[in-house]
């Protein structure tokens, strides 16, 4: 194959080459969709998806609808100060509702952040963000050290495939499984790399 002089887009030759081997007549083949789906909610979800984030290092507080403002206060007492979406369907005492305004420099001044969530996976102890008022901008729960998320059992599903058929995939999704953490190449634990280091879940039943 002849070389490409330094002044040649190679991207541009390259996908010129893939439209020739192709043809006229390329089509798209059709990609199976038949993934395992549950559909609905069942009784031990909420106990699976407890254990996977106790896995994952997170704390989990088991709660209902009428305890969830006294686990709150409880777990928020002393952690301060903190900052909330817009659209959160409870009061958080003294806590700053973001206008959008604040970088992530003043955003690092907040203790913690509280939010709800879009849905949850019990299969993989993951907690998934579409950036709803009740969630907020991405950055609300990512730069502060502590995110108090609270899920509701309705949101809490089985399986990856009926995570993704709750979500819009052209929304800003952010997938949580656990405190942000990562390991060197001799498996010493970081916490606290790419998002907040203590993840503390609110699991109302």
């Amino acid at each position: 194959m002849a070389e490409l002089s330094a002044d040649v887009d190679v991207r541009s030759v390259v996908l010129a080459r893939i439209r020739t081997a192709l043809g006229s007549n390329a089509s798209a083949p059709d990609v199976p969709r038949d993934y395992r789906r549950a559909d609905v909610s069942a009784p031990g979800d909420l106990e699976l998806l407890a254990d996977r984030l106790l896995d994952y290092k997170a704390t989990v507080v088991h709660t209902t609808a009428d305890g969830l403002a006294a686990d709150l206060a409880k777990a928020l007492d002393g952690i301060s100060p903190l900052i909330v979406p817009p659209g959160l369907s409870f009061a958080v005492p003294g806590a700053t509702v973001d206008d959008g305004t604040l970088d992530a420099a003043a955003l690092d001044g907040f203790a913690g952040v509280v939010t709800g969530c879009a849905a949850a996976v019990a299969e993989t102890g993951t907690i998934a963000l579409d950036g709803s008022p009740d969630q907020g901008r991405r950055a609300i729960t990512l730069v502060p050290d502590r995110h108090y998320c609270v899920v509701r059992a309705d949101q809490v599903v089985q399986s990856v495939p009926d995570l993704l058929a709750r979500l819009t995939p052209t929304r800003p999704l952010t997938l949580i499984s656990g405190p942000s953490a990562t390991s060197d190449i001799e498996l010493d634990r970081v916490e606290g790399v790419h998002g907040p280091r203590t993840l503390v879940v609110f699991l109302v039943g």
